[in-house]
């Protein structure tokens, strides 16, 4: 038995900081606790704190089958928990709310053997009025019994990732005077109108005084009440002079204190107060002159909506974070990549995430609880009460402008048995009435914000705020086609996207999930996200009507590799500021975007003559009547020297929303074999140096007329094929990229070998200088790369479930990241070691041009994005005679086992992979 004081280690911070009293008691930390999957209930005298059946200790409030509950045993059924508390309120005849965050699933409390109440639901915040159970000054025991069946209750979210099982959210107890303000509801116009309803509890008739107090007192207003016994509705308006408004660029809060005050001072009286704050913001659609979809709008400005889905997993706590900081700096992540916009997957947010979300402006689309299985009466049942929750906990949240009502069909589809014996899933025409009804349902209740009737993998929306659908593809021409479809069949009367007949309105067209993770067959593991990113952010901006788009994910969790963030939270690198100095993901995601309407890459010949049509697309207002400047520039890599093709500078007119076309570049290629770099910038010139508003590229592969390519350098060139060594040493060798890749690992080390003949070099030359150049990388030897040397015909193709390995999927490279993966590389002539070299890791990022342009199947990776560093070895005079008698060299690549960063491995590059259109090339001079 313990007793609790304020000095709470675990999650401190009161729970609800949109709601907030002063007098409680935080009564997370250790309970008592025992699983009873048998129902039997508990033996001894558990209600007067004898430990009986509870003989473990749990962490609340960590769902039971995480790490930090201290259980970490993901098991259905029933549990109790037991704790002991002594607290007094700090005023006398307080009433007492013992107050729950969430439990999954069913509960009933007792304190001090008295049943003070039960809750069905696992997301929902509640609470339950032990006053009269309560002893202060005195030890008093809380007892739980949790009941989690996944059979029994189908309104479960399942994420499958890490399961929510028992009290999940903070648990604490607060103290309130017999007349307390319930809740109240914040409405708010652009003028500065704001409209509050409410409810006030009261145990006895009298007046009262309803004040509000915000801002520092800026903004004051009060209302007096004649209070009756029960529950009492009030509606007022009051006016907020120079009202700042609520967005992700401005996020001014409206902070400070609502007070129920009466005046009698026996036991039934006392003020009420509470803190909490409302934002001045609105969101609506807006139908733009010329086009059949509607825009969405903040603040009555159309806006793009650049999110991320967020699955709000962490891998101890799974969906409870073990630190507030950690969900404030989760939105600030969200923000430093330049996004406005995250939606909380298939599950309510925790209100202090959604409470940083208001705090340092993050817009929010919140979906429902989510549950599988079949759309019967019971599921129904338990959904609504859920979901009404969800919405009246998370009305006055600035950031939230949109509620999810389902996801992807989940829990709406019947099983049918075909002739054929297959089993199908339907969505039955009454689920589909039932869908429509929860949605006019949802409306009715919160006609302020975008509701979705269900966010679509199966083009099956019925009515809806949103027509937004979902896409996991991979491969630009398959995307490009995908994206077009969708942005042509957007239109009143429209069927693409809705189901059985039914037709779209004019709602605003946006993507609510996409990505390659699902798009590339047993999922892309973990590889390179940046190349697929940007050629897809390139699409959606090309399309006008297109509002915004959903990336999954803001990180990687346990099954999928696909996130912003590594789940360590460690960060990815895209590669982006290798093509353009300075860029990066925020370039991306910026309101005026710079459209390049032409593949990530292209094979072009030497000296050809292209044309690169543009367009800019603005979701804002921010330049609009005045001169923008374009500037451009093609640039290209030549053995490590950096060359300038050409460029130039243009003025542009901004003056509108949506996308406009500009006149197309018209660009000559360089004249020798080049990974060429078109960059494109839009620039403000009014501020200094030409300050940058966004940034774009693509690339070309540029393929000369000459065997080589190198011909307006001084010397003779001989080219050698990495893959035609002539003699290897590894525990672990292996081809890739169509041979054009040659890897080798193991802890012992290993070498490639190369005869190389010159003779044809120096026959007329016989005084001359020899330099190599090689595209060279370290190599992590994955558990799919020695499983399929070992044995090719194992599955490596699965990717579900929480224990998923990345490195067993057939498609992962691991992305360039935080963790280096190095190799020391001792070069060898002729059996004489001339050079060490410091090889700083294993890379694959969109910098590894060549080895996506020439991927093969748009469905299946191989070591796409992975990239070499460019060694310029230099061969000693000193045997340079020998050399040029014998007409040939010996040259051996060894990573030796000896050296502490040894192990690495080593893979080489040729020319239609890696970063450098090169072979192993020797030049002679």
């Amino acid at each position: 038995m313990t007793t609790l004081t304020k000095e709470v280690l675990i999650r401190p911070e009161y729970p609800r900081p949109d709601w907030q009293r002063t007098d409680w008691l935080n009564l997370n930390g250790e309970w008592d606790f025992g699983f009873d999957n048998d129902n039997q209930g508990l033996t001894g005298h558990w209600h007067d704190g004898s430990t009986g059946a509870l003989n473990r200790t749990i962490t609340v409030p960590f769902s039971w089958a995480s790490p930090l509950s201290g259980i970490g045993e993901n098991v259905q059924g029933v549990a109790w928990y037991r704790r002991t508390v002594s607290w007094t309120p700090e005023a006398k005849g307080s009433r007492l709310f013992l107050r729950f965050g969430a439990v999954d699933y069913e509960c009933q409390v007792w304190v001090n053997q008295t049943l003070v109440g039960s809750h069905r639901g696992g997301y929902g915040t509640f609470e339950l009025e032990v006053s009269s159970a309560w002893k202060s000054d005195q030890e008093n025991v809380i007892v739980i019994r949790v009941e989690d069946q996944d059979e029994a209750y189908q309104t479960r979210g399942k994420q499958g990732y890490g399961e929510i099982r028992g009290l999940w959210q903070t648990v604490w107890i607060e103290a309130r005077p017999e007349q307390y303000v319930d809740r109240v509801q914040f409405l708010t116009e652009l003028d500065g109108t704001v409209t509050v309803k409410g409810v006030v509890q009261a145990a006895a008739a009298q007046e009262a005084i309803l004040s509000f107090d915000f801002d520092g007192g800026t903004v004051s207003h009060s209302l007096r009440l004649q209070l009756q016994p029960g529950e009492q509705a009030f509606e007022t308006v009051f006016q907020v002079e120079q009202p700042r408004l609520w967005s992700p660029n401005e996020p001014h809060l409206y902070e400070g204190t609502i007070k129920l005050e009466t005046n009698d001072t026996d036991q039934t009286g006392g003020t009420d107060c509470v803190q909490t704050y409302f934002g001045i913001r609105t969101i609506g659609t807006v139908l733009p002159e010329g086009l059949k979809s509607r825009w969405i709008t903040l603040n009555d400005k159309p806006v793009f909506l650049n999110g991320t889905l967020d699955q709000s997993f962490h891998p101890t706590g799974f969906f409870t974070y073990p630190t507030d900081d950690m969900m404030r700096d989760e939105i600030y992540r969200l923000k430093r990549l330049g996004l406005n916009f995250v939606r909380i997957h298939i599950k309510p947010e925790e209100p202090r995430k959604l409470y940083w979300a208001d705090k340092l402006g993050m817009l929010v689309m919140e979906d429902m609880p989510c549950f599988w299985g079949t759309p019967d009466e019971q599921a129904k049942n338990a959904y609504l009460p859920e979901a009404l929750e969800t919405i009246q906990r998370d009305w006055n949240h600035p950031s939230i402008i949109s509620w999810v009502v389902f996801n992807e069909s989940w829990g709406l589809l019947h099983k049918s048995k075909e002739d054929t014996g297959k089993v199908t899933s339907i969505y039955l025409p009454e689920t589909q009435e039932w869908v429509k009804q929860v949605y006019e349902w949802a409306k009715v209740i919160d006609p302020s914000r975008l509701i979705e009737d269900n966010s679509p993998c199966r083009n099956d929306h019925v009515k809806s705020d949103l027509n937004t659908w979902h896409f996991y593809l991979n491969g630009y021409q398959l995307l490009r086609d995908h994206v077009e479809e969708a942005a042509h069949s957007t239109y009143p009367g429209s069927t693409w996207n809705y189901i059985d007949g039914h037709q779209q309105s004019d709602a605003p067209l946006m993507n609510s999930e996409c990505g390659a993770v699902w798009g590339i067959e047993g999922s892309a593991g973990d590889s390179d996200l940046g190349w697929h990113y940007r050629y897809m952010l390139n699409e959606f901006r090309r399309h006008e009507n297109i509002c915004g788009f959903i990336f999954t994910e803001f990180k990687d969790v346990t099954n999928e590799f696909n996130g912003y963030y590594r789940i360590d939270d460690t960060d990815k690198d895209f590669g982006y500021g290798g093509f353009c100095e300075g860029m990066s993901l925020r370039d991306l995601h910026q309101p005026d975007f710079i459209v390049i309407d032409a593949p990530p890459c292209t094979t072009v010949i030497s000296g050809q003559q292209v044309s690169i049509p543009l367009a800019v697309s603005c979701f804002a207002d921010t330049y609009q009547g005045q001169d923008m400047q374009l500037s451009w520039k093609l640039w290209y890599d030549h053995l490590g020297e950096k060359k300038v093709a050409a460029q130039g500078t243009e003025a542009i007119s901004w003056s509108k929303y949506g996308t406009t076309v500009l006149n197309p570049l018209e660009l000559y290629m360089p004249e020798n074999d080049a990974v060429a770099v078109l960059v494109v910038e839009l620039k403000d010139p009014t501020r200094a140096s030409s300050h940058s508003v966004a940034r774009n590229f693509i690339t070309f592969d540029v393929r000369s007329q000459t065997a080589q390519g190198l011909f307006e350098l001084e010397g003779q060139w001989l080219q050698v094929e990495p893959s035609s060594f002539s003699k290897q040493q590894w525990d672990y060798a292996w081809q890739a990229l169509q041979h054009n890749k040659v890897n080798g690992s193991g802890t012992n080390g290993g070498y490639f070998e190369y005869e190389i003949d010159i003779s044809s070099l120096t026959v007329d030359h016989p005084f001359g200088d020899l330099d190599l150049y090689v595209e060279a990388g370290a190599k992590q030897l994955l558990d799919k790369d020695q499983k399929l040397i070992d044995d090719p015909s194992i599955d490596i193709s699965y990717m579900h479930g929480k224990k998923a390995d990345p490195g067993m999927n057939a498609n992962s490279y691991y992305m360039t990241d935080a963790v280096k993966q190095p190799s020391t590389v001792n070069v060898y002539v002729d059996n004489i070691q001339i050079e060490q070299l410091q090889l700083p890791d294993d890379p694959a990022d969109s910098r590894g041009v060549l080895s996506w342009h020439y991927q093969t199947d748009d469905r299946k990776l191989d070591e796409a994005g992975s990239y070499g560093y460019l060694q310029h070895i230099q061969i000693p005079s000193r045997l340079m005679p020998e050399i040029i008698a014998k007409g040939s060299f010996t040259l051996k690549l060894e990573v030796p086992a000896d050296l502490p960063d040894g192990s690495g491995g080593l893979c080489l590059y040729g020319r239609n992979a890696g970063r450098y259109p090169i072979d192993i090339l020797v030049r002679y001079k």
